[in-house]
């Protein structure tokens, strides 16, 4: 199909070519938030938008090691196709990929049409839904931390952490523990990227960074984490380096975190545009409710705790996950809430008025920004339409499991507490919690059955 076929995309393929971009990268999350993607030459959009690209559904099913694991609708089915469609209205040109324009992908089942049930953007459309439904439209701030490594043949990995050795350079900014100048290049380029990128600065860790992002629509704010964790690891690439997202890499290190800032303006009032978030009334914002917070808000903040041992299945989703966990790591390990503290699972910043919202420190970055903000969105509505209260808050610095109930340990727990809430998983889907229960499982019995370095060397030897 040509370009005079469809008069509608003249405009966009125009206003590419003329600025220099001849191939559209079109982009898509599989299960666990890695991209997956297909070049397009610019003539052939027209075909891609209208007709789609073929790929194979069990890539959603795709371990990192490449293994196809055996979830409903893959293997079983004879790896049927899904078709995933450009949505131009995300296309963005790549700065540091000249000639390359991005767009996010849309997932659909080629057979009925319909959304791919594993597809995370169309789980997070489908509880954003219910949200609207109960008069509510979330808002969301990501805030992401990553690990900057460099090869060393040395290491038994072939990685060190960048920096190695730096010390107490928690925020802080410039060549202090950033001698290779990574981070001031990687802000720009993710400025011009237009994700919404704000400032960065060196985390608590030698290697590692923290980069904010703004506030925006949930979607939109899923989006943009997501786009932005495929932008770090590209542009690590391009120094010769890996960043990773890993919850916790390092023995001797603490772990990086996901942390969501969640508020909600009224769905009656809020801005339609796809990140206004201006013309919305801030519903968790109260000043003669208790903590100066909306009866919406504190019913929100008893959703979360009631359905946090679900949620960390899908906010701490790997093996991983679970070792950036204990006390005194920063990393919350238990179900409390807090004002302005730290220490607890849920913070709420002192901002009050517009700036009046939540922060769910739970998550950790191996997150898939998709399903973090499904869960999170889901959690708080059950809990809006339950409209039950919290505890009080917590007092002082937490970490103290006489007070607070503790969080799944493992990941297999955090699994049986997700299959295990029927509440959460209706909102979630039952067909998606299937697969990701299947692929998450394999993901347990692999690790279980594989001999780890850590067993080599307490036992090889004196055994």
């Amino acid at each position: 199909m040509s370009a005079q076929d469809t008069p509608e995309l003249r405009p966009t393929m125009d206003r590419l070519a003329a600025d220099g971009i001849d191939v559209v990268r079109v982009t898509y999350p599989d299960l666990i938030g890695t991209d997956r993607a297909r070049d397009v030459l610019l003539d052939h959009l027209p075909s891609a938008r209208d007709h789609g690209l073929a790929f194979c559904r069990a890539v959603y099913h795709t371990s990192p090691q490449g293994d196809v694991v055996p979830v409903a609708g893959g293997l079983d089915a004879g790896l049927p196709d899904v078709t995933v469609r450009p949505d131009l209205s995300t296309l963005r040109a790549l700065p540091w990929e000249p000639g390359v324009a991005w767009c996010l992908g849309e997932s659909t089942d080629p057979a009925t049409g319909s959304p791919s049930p594993e597809s995370p953007r169309d789980l997070l459309r489908s509880v954003l839904a219910r949200c609207e439904q109960a008069g509510l439209r979330p808002v969301v701030g990501p805030e992401l931390e990553y690990f900057l490594l460099e090869p060393d043949t040395a290491a038994p990995t072939g990685w060190r952490r960048y920096g190695q050795g730096v010390t107490g350079a928690v925020y802080t900014a410039g060549l202090r523990a950033d001698a290779d100048n990574h981070l001031l290049p990687a802000l720009r380029r993710l400025r011009d990227l237009d994700i919404g990128v704000i400032s960065g600065n060196h985390e608590f860790d030698a290697g590692q960074f923290e980069i904010n992002l703004n506030h925006s629509e949930a979607m939109d704010a899923a989006d943009r984490a997501f786009l932005f964790k495929a932008a770090v690891k590209e542009l690590a690439r391009k120094e010769g380096k890996l960043a990773t997202f890993m919850a916790k890499p390092f023995n001797d290190a603490g772990g990086s975190g996901f942390h969501l800032h969640f508020s909600g303006e009224s769905a009656e009032s809020a801005d339609d545009s796809a990140t206004g978030t201006g013309a919305g009334h801030n519903v968790f914002d109260d000043p003669t409710g208790a903590y100066g917070l909306s009866d919406t808000a504190r019913h929100a903040v008893a959703g979360i705790l009631a359905h946090a041992p679900a949620l960390a299945a899908l906010l701490n989703p790997t093996v991983n996950s679970y070792k950036r966990f204990g006390p005194d790591t920063l990393a919350p390990w238990l179900v409390d809430w807090g004002l302005d503290n730290r220490s607890a699972m849920v913070r709420v910043p002192p901002e009050r008025g517009c700036g009046t919202r939540l922060e769910l420190r739970l998550g950790d970055a191996s997150a898939n920004p998709y399903l973090a903000v499904a869960a999170l969105c889901a959690a708080a509505v059950l809990g809006i339409q339950d409209g039950n209260e919290p505890p009080a808050p917590l007092e002082g610095y937490g970490y103290d499991p006489e007070k607070s109930p503790p969080l799944p340990t493992t990941l297999p727990a955090a699994l049986d507490a997700l299959e295990a809430d029927d509440a959460l998983t209706e909102v979630l889907g039952k067909a998606f919690t299937a697969s990701f229960l299947s692929y998450k499982r394999n993901e347990v019995e692999r690790f279980n059955h594989h001999v780890t370095d850590w067993e080599f060397a307490e036992y090889s030897y004196h055994l």
